[in-house]
């Protein structure tokens, strides 16, 4: 049994869809700074053991917890997709923007000074070092002598494997 005819719940309604978890910039920034400093305020714990003077010692190393832009949607309680419309929506755009770059350079400052793995960051940021070479068989030319016997044995070799 559905609603009675001509009914007009729809029209109770406070609102059509949800509503923004951040209603302007300025509240998707302030959380923003929430998790930076959440970030700093929660470094990664590292146990390591010493040795000086014949003695061994065991205490903790704190390192950076690098930004990232998964660890923001986290804190934030939002999908990839929800951040990815706020970035196309009007106003929101320079804020966003304004995140990706605080997050890139904590990330590339950290790696710069050995505070993080660079190999690791460097992959993360998209940043590369060198060059990339390809080559394929097709471009290499191979002058290979061989005597009659050598040539004989090759060819009964590929005989046997076929």
């Amino acid at each position: 049994m559905g609603a009675p005819n001509g009914n007009k719940f729809w029209l109770a309604r406070s609102s059509h869809g949800r509503k923004l978890l951040f209603e302007n910039p300025k509240a998707l920034w302030d959380a923003a700074c929430e998790y930076f400093q959440w970030v700093d305020d929660n470094p990664l714990e590292e146990e390591k053991l010493f040795h000086a003077n014949g003695l061994i010692a065991k205490d903790k190393v704190y390192h950076p917890r690098p930004m990232t832009l998964s660890g923001l949607r986290l804190f934030l309680g939002i999908s990839e997709q929800t951040w990815l419309d706020y970035r196309k929506r009007d106003g929101f755009i320079g804020v966003c923007q304004e995140i990706d770059a605080t997050i890139y350079n904590q990330k590339f400052a950290g790696a710069t000074a050995g505070l993080m793995n660079a190999n690791i960051i460097v992959r993360d940021l998209g940043l590369r070092d060198g060059q990339d070479v390809k080559q394929t068989t097709e471009s290499l030319n191979y002058n290979v002598s061989v005597t009659k016997d050598e040539a004989k044995s090759i060819s009964q070799a590929l005989d046997d494997d076929c």
